[in-house]
């Protein structure tokens, strides 16, 4: 009778201690994120202390400091938090999916849908032009016809993943080799249109998909958190249909998982962040490959840990990416999708060199 009583006891405490340090680490992670937030906030080439940060955030100051925080890098920095949260999260959800470690926002051609979306705006609409002062700088003079093209493109290339899987029965792995397939597709279109236009369109495509986590205002900012929240909730509300997927299709239907219906509809929310995300600020690529998989190094893969964690890291890594690039070589500001391809390529090759070692 007691052997009987202190198994199951024994087993929740290591449930308990199981659970706890995972809360812990993501605890950790978003002390880190918070404090690189004030950093970032601080920060620029009109230097303020964290603790005028912290007093005009109160709106226990005026003047100069609350107009470059309210007005210039609280909006840079809540962007760049939340386009990380929603290309992590949607990474850990289309690694889940599709059962491929590589799927990611950038590898199954969304974003190279977006950007074939955004140079058709370009050259078509005229939306690029050269300013007349600062050198010859490259502007994007139409924002809006960009954003909602780029978007458009991003969405037509998701509807064609997922009528591939819906109705011809493509397997989740063969999705992935389709992405690559229409990533090349929409670079080929993107590189066909560049050919035939001029010089100033050309650098403004390119000068689109560098990336810019300053092109976001409060209101870009507010819809993108209202799709990322509210696709956050989404997958936090099927994360147990997203561990019995770890176990394969057959044991999930065994477990009462509408397989299609679960696949069909985080496909979609995790599309639909990435090319909101994608149509506001350009490409930043690997934070969506990168973070799931340092999170699973950290916490394991089970998805009630792994999705919000996730979010986390890649707040953590796209804010870290844009205060280096805005401070690396200051005044000048580097565009955010070349430090992010800088940073995660490395630490990819690391965490895949990592995993064959312990393999």
């Amino acid at each position: 009778m007691v052997g009987s009583e202190t198994v199951p006891d024994g087993g929740v405490n290591h449930y308990l201690r199981y659970t706890w340090k995972k809360k812990l680490i993501m605890l950790g992670l978003l002390a880190m994120t918070a404090v690189l937030a004030l950093y970032a906030i601080s920060a620029g080439s009109a230097e303020l202390t964290p603790w005028q940060v912290l007093l005009t955030l109160l709106g226990q100051t005026e003047g100069h400091s609350q107009i470059i925080i309210w007005s210039i890098r609280l909006p840079r920095v809540l962007s760049a938090l939340v386009a990380g949260t929603g290309l992590a999260v949607a990474g850990a959800v289309m690694q889940n999916i599709l059962r491929n470690p590589l799927a990611s926002p950038t590898t199954i051609g969304i974003a190279q849908g977006a950007a074939f979306g955004a140079a058709l705006a370009i050259i078509g609409w005229g939306a690029g032009s050269s300013s007349s002062t600062g050198g010859g700088a490259v502007l994007i003079i139409n924002p809006y016809i960009v954003t909602i093209s780029a978007f458009v493109g991003a969405m037509l290339s998701t509807m064609i993943i997922i009528f591939l899987a819906q109705y011809k029965g493509v397997s989740p792995e063969s999705m992935v080799l389709a992405g690559f397939a229409l990533g090349f597709f929409f670079s080929a279109g993107t590189m066909l249109l560049q050919y035939f236009t001029n010089d100033v369109n050309v650098a403004a495509i390119v000068f689109w998909t560098f990336g810019d986590i300053g092109r976001a205002s409060w209101g870009e900012l507010g819809i993108m958190s209202c799709v990322v929240f509210g696709s956050l909730l989404f997958f936090l509300f099927n994360r147990w249909n997203y561990n019995a997927l770890d176990s394969g299709a057959e044991t999930a239907k065994g477990l009462g998982v509408n397989v299609e219906k679960t696949r069909k509809w985080g496909m979609f929310f995790a599309s639909l962040i990435t090319a909101t995300v994608v149509s506001f600020l350009g490409i930043m690529a690997f934070i969506g490959l990168v973070a799931p998989h340092l999170v699973k190094r950290l916490i394991g893969g089970d998805n009630r840990f792994l999705i919000p964690a996730s979010g986390v890291v890649g707040a953590l890594l796209l804010l870290a990416a844009d205060t280096l690039a805005r401070r690396i070589i200051a005044p000048v500001v580097l565009p955010v999708g070349a430090v992010t391809s800088f940073l995660g390529a490395p630490l990819f090759l690391y965490l895949l060199v990592r995993g064959s070692k312990l393999r």
